[in-house]
């Protein structure tokens, strides 16, 4: 059996360059500066002649980055990427009349980098070139010699040592072009084969050679075996190429080991060989689902970047959420060559779709903030000409109004809401504080105080004449109680409740707060009197109203000692108030359960 060995893949691993790694540096992700850096880098690198395809990379990032920009920067996107056929003038930059782009000189830098570049690497593959075709011409030259020694071969005793000096001059020989390969090298083992089989060489140096060539062939099945079982299928690979060509340059042994010997040296390389190919296929598979996994993702990120948001939070919300997808996306393997690049800038477009939407919502956000800002501080300006005022009704009343159109305003920039608002209720408390420390007298506290209380007692002095005087004096009454100011906190509740006592004892058709619908009876004439119910509802609506004004007023109250026991008596009241609404509510329903009963 012939001892040629054919691998799955044949190729001539010491004639070509080794495989230029593939970079896991994202390229798109760098910014023009950095791209040019990396570029340098690699020119200064030692292996630079070998990363040819690192170098394309760079520079296909470089200028894709390089039109983007100019393109969001107004200018003309298009951009002449140099290739192998650009020449070396256009690396300098172009003269022109107007104004130079500041690209022109980031763009001219990069390109005098990749073309001095370009220079060297054309000039390394010549001297590549010469070098193949110089060792092609030793390689003939050695066949010639080894053909020359076949025909002639004289003394074997001094034809073997010219023999092993021919094939260490051949194993020392370097690569030759690719096209020349097999043809030189199967002419070589051709001769080699033909000097072992055909020459009467000296049996002892013959038997001596084949035993070497077998313990050195055994080793090399002993290294293929381990190879087998090695967890780097590709490393293993790449190793067992290098074993084949070593192989191929050892001489033949023993006509009855060449079987055995080659049949355990293919076996091995067989097991390597389907383990390689199954990883690659298994990778492939993998890929598949890398990609469907990736596109899975785009699918949600374009849901996300195409959804109707109409609020900060969930702007804030979907960020996060598409943050989570790209940590997703980064511990997701590489998809097929083919479309990795194409997934990748999908998803990449999605991202900065959603991502442009929420720069743009923001900026009207902020737009909205700042005419919010406008009109609070022309709230301020109000409150702080009304802060001295004495007009204590009215300027209070346009101080609470003005609090509740405050609140309907919506938000300001962020490091002016708590300034702005410590201004807006300075001016507020400055007014509240003046008005509740005035000296008592007409218009003060204790003075409305004392005219409801003045009030009260000429209610109760009141002599009823007829119903029509009644309603006439009941409204005098309520206009009078309704013109006088606020009395203080502490006494409010029970003065209110003295006046609506005193008014349903002398008006109970009245109620305190203006004359009922009448509803006629059989004449026509009389107006029925308020039922228990209908009056514990009134009470119930009166003490929600009161309940809301209070809610309202509470948090305009200053930080001072003064006002902060206001603000824990009017929560106090708030309190009791609540209270006293399910009290209300509780005897509401007892009597409407009595009148189902009735």
């Amino acid at each position: 059996m012939s001892e040629e060995i054919k691998p799955v893949v044949e190729q001539q691993t010491a004639d070509v360059e080794p495989k230029e790694q593939e970079t896991v540096v994202n390229f798109g992700e760098k910014t023009l500066a950095e791209l040019a850096d990396l570029f340098q880098l690699l020119k200064e690198s030692e292996d630079r002649m070998k990363r040819s395809k690192e170098a394309e990379a760079i520079k296909s990032a470089f200028y894709k980055r390089l039109s983007k920009e100019k393109a969001e920067a107004g200018e003309d996107a298009s951009v002449e990427e140099p290739d192998e056929n650009t020449p070396d003038t256009e690396s300098t930059i172009p003269l022109q009349s107007g104004p130079v782009s500041p690209f022109a000189a980031i763009e001219a830098g990069f390109k005098a980098l990749y073309m001095d570049y370009k220079k060297e690497r054309a000039q390394y593959n010549r001297e590549q070139d010469a070098l193949r075709e110089e060792n092609l011409q030793k390689k003939q030259a050695i066949i010639e010699e080894l053909k020359v020694l076949i025909e002639e071969p004289g003394d074997m005793k001094e034809a073997f040592p010219k023999f092993r000096d021919i094939q260490n001059r051949w194993r020392e020989t370097g690569p030759v072009p690719q096209q020349n390969f097999r043809d030189v090298n199967d002419t070589y083992q051709l001769y080699v084969t033909k000097f072992y089989d055909l020459v009467d060489i000296n049996r002892e140096l013959r038997d001596l050679d084949f035993k070497k060539n077998l313990e050195a062939k055994t080793a090399f099945c002993e290294l293929a075996e381990k190879l087998a079982g090695d967890d780097n299928v590709v490393e293993a690979f790449k190793e067992l190429q290098k074993l084949h060509e070593q192989w191929k340059d050892l001489g033949p042994v023993a006509k009855e080991y060449r079987d055995a010997i080659w049949e355990r040296f293919r076996a091995a390389t067989s097991v390597i060989n389907k383990r390689y190919q199954s990883h690659f296929e298994g990778l492939k598979e993998q890929q598949a689902e890398n990609l469907k996994a990736k596109q899975a993702l785009c699918e949600q990120v374009e849901a996300i970047a195409n959804k109707e948001i109409t609020s900060s939070t969930e702007w804030n919300t979907l960020s996060k959420e598409i943050e989570q997808i790209q940590a997703k996306w980064r511990e997701i393997g590489f998809a097929t060559r083919k479309e990795n690049q194409k997934v990748y800038e999908r998803f990449r477009a999605a991202c900065d779709k959603f991502f442009e939407r929420k720069r743009a919502s923001f900026s009207e956000f902020k737009d909205s903030m700042n005419e919010n800002l406008a009109k609070k501080m022309a709230i301020i300006e109000e409150a702080e000409s009304l802060k001295d005022s004495t007009d204590w009704k009215a300027t209070g009343e346009r101080l609470i109004e003005l609090q509740k159109q405050w609140k309907e305003i919506g938000a300001v920039p962020r490091k002016k809401s708590e300034q702005i608002w410590k201004r807006f209720r300075a001016a507020c408390d400055a007014f509240f504080t003046a008005r509740d420390n005035r000296p008592a007298g007409q218009g003060s506290f204790s003075a409305n105080l004392a005219a409801k209380k003045a009030l009260i007692e000429e209610i109760k002095a009141y002599e009823s004449a007829d119903a029509a005087a009644d309603t006439a004096k009941a409204k005098e009454f309520a206009e009078k109680w309704n013109a006088i100011g606020f009395v203080p906190m502490k006494e409010k509740e029970a003065i209110t409740a003295a006046y609506r006592e005193a008014m349903a004892a002398k008006f109970p058709d009245f109620g305190g707060r203006g004359p009922r619908r009448e509803r006629g009876n059989a004449r026509g004439a009389e107006r029925r009197p308020l039922s228990e119910k209908d009056k514990l509802k009134e009470q119930f609506t009166q003490l929600q109203q009161e309940i809301q004004t209070y809610e309202n007023n509470i948090g305009f109250f200053g930080l001072s000692k003064g006002a902060e026991k206001l603000k824990a008596q009017m929560q106090e009241r708030i309190d009791a108030a609540k209270a006293k609404l399910e009290e209300l509510k509780a005897q509401i329903r007892a009597k409407e359960a009595q009148e189902n009963q009735e």
